[in-house]
């Protein structure tokens, strides 16, 4: 039974400080009882402070835990610790039959995958067409009363000057958002609670409002002509305005079966609402790809992508301009992790020919992804700024905490590098790096 995955990756995955400590301190063979393993899982029994012994399980194909202790965190220290100690310690798994608390967790995440495939392949059922139909248009007239009242409110703040938008309250922002929520475009709404996050952001803000503003100004715009527009583009402008596309109708597209990079993740929090960008890189097609994941409230984010692994998989894209954002609909076999990050690029010149090429396909993109080669990071104003700079001595703006940006320096001891990160169009927010076999994440900086 061959496991490839390093401790830094594992380690990746622990949830706070004091999950990965006890994590450490449990991948011992002494802790467990009932080790075993094969090609798709691993198990064993750690003694708690109870009478009986916690089961704790790992599937190795889609990263995944369960554990019969009552932590609420995910993954748990114990799923932690039997990772490592597989990492650590392989010959301590037996590769025995799975026990009966094992077998039945995997076969229920076997028939739920089987399910959600064959939900997708399904032929689709007969509906109401003129129920639908109703429903559809009843929609259409919400976000058209929408649309409408965010452009008259949108015309009376600029009217009113930029200076007067940075004294508004939150109520000012938030309460168009909300009527944008209850005319049922929460992209709108979006985009408008993050105007009122921009006035207070620092110097330059103004640039930033006016071209924040103007995006939304283009957007109502060409939501109003949508009926003339190419049918992709189309697709990604209902996006942005909140319609969403079933996953079962994007699974039962066709997909594109490929060796799956994952070059970098990221996750913000907005209030109870945890999201999770995961990108990845096809090895034979050489197209990116998008994987968005959400948890709410204690829910748990997707643990199944590692960045520094590849995967054998079948993705699949959702419809749009910029074939961009994808769904996983099959994998085969154990990720497997990999030292260097695949880029051609060594500009940043690259940088910007990237960002043109999707604003021409999008004129909305807000984030693009960047693999940058044989770059340096260079400190500015005695480290206050930090900017990425290539070997023709070109430099871009990078956006990072003083603390990652200083360990990125230390790794890389001022040398070339390997760079993957999202670009706004501004700044390059760094996620991973790679310099002479070795893969970093760079939230992996700060110490667990």
């Amino acid at each position: 039974m061959a496991f490839s995955l390093t401790s830094d990756q594992i380690m990746a995955m622990a949830p706070d400080d004091s999950s990965a400590k006890a994590g450490r301190d449990l991948a011992r063979q002494a802790k467990w009882g009932n080790l075993g393993a094969n090609g798709s899982a691993a198990w064993g029994e750690c003694q708690g402070s109870g009478a009986k012994p916690y089961q704790t399980s790992a599937d190795l194909t889609e990263i995944a835990f369960k554990c019969s202790c009552p932590s609420r965190k995910f993954p748990c220290k114990h799923g932690l610790g039997l990772l490592l100690l597989l990492a650590k310690e392989p010959a301590a798994f037996a590769t025995t039959e799975m026990p009966e608390w094992t077998n039945q967790w995997m076969a229920g995440r076997q028939e739920r995958s089987e399910k959600k495939v064959k939900k997708a392949e399904e032929p689709a059922k007969a509906v109401d067409e003129e129920s639908r139909a109703k429903r559809a248009a009843k929609r259409e007239q919400k976000v058209d009363d929408g649309v409408a009242d965010l452009s008259r409110w949108l015309e009376d703040a600029v009217r009113h000057g930029l200076a007067d938008l940075q004294g508004k309250p939150y109520q000012f922002w938030e309460g168009q958002a909300k009527r944008l929520v209850d005319a049922q475009a929460s992209g709108l709404a979006r985009l408008v609670r993050e105007c009122g996050g921009i006035v207070s952001s620092g110097s330059h803000w103004q640039d930033r409002l006016l071209d924040r503003l103007a995006r939304i100004h283009l957007l109502l715009e060409a939501y109003r002509r949508i009926d003339a527009l190419p049918a992709p583009l189309a697709c990604e402008l209902r996006n942005l305005i909140g319609y969403n596309v079933p996953q079962e109708e994007v699974l039962a597209r066709a997909g594109i079966n490929d060796t799956w990079y994952v070059t970098g993740q990221s996750v913000e929090e907005d209030e109870r609402l945890k999201s999770q960008r995961t990108w990845l890189y096809g090895e034979t097609t050489g197209k990116s790809a998008l994987v968005l994941a959400f948890a709410f409230g204690n829910a748990y984010l997707d643990t199944s992508l590692l960045p520094g692994t590849k995967v054998e998989a079948e993705i699949v894209y959702f419809p749009g301009n910029t074939q961009s954002r994808a769904l996983i609909k099959s994998r085969r076999g154990q990720p497997c992790p990999y030292n260097s990050i695949p880029c051609s690029a060594n500009t940043v010149n690259s940088v910007f020919a990237a960002w043109g090429e999707s604003l021409a396909k999008n004129p909305w993109t807000e984030l693009c992804p960047v693999a940058l080669k044989d770059v340096r990071a260079v400190p500015i104003d005695g480290g206050k700024l930090w900017e990425l700079q290539d070997e023709a001595g070109h430099c871009i703006q990078m956006s990072t905490t003083r603390d990652v940006a200083w360990s990125i320096m230390a790794l890389s001891r001022g040398a070339p590098m390997n760079l993957f990160g999202e670009w706004n169009g501004r700044r390059i927010y760094p996620l991973s790096v790679s310099q002479e076999g070795r893969f970093m994440r760079c939230n992996a900086f700060v110490a667990k």
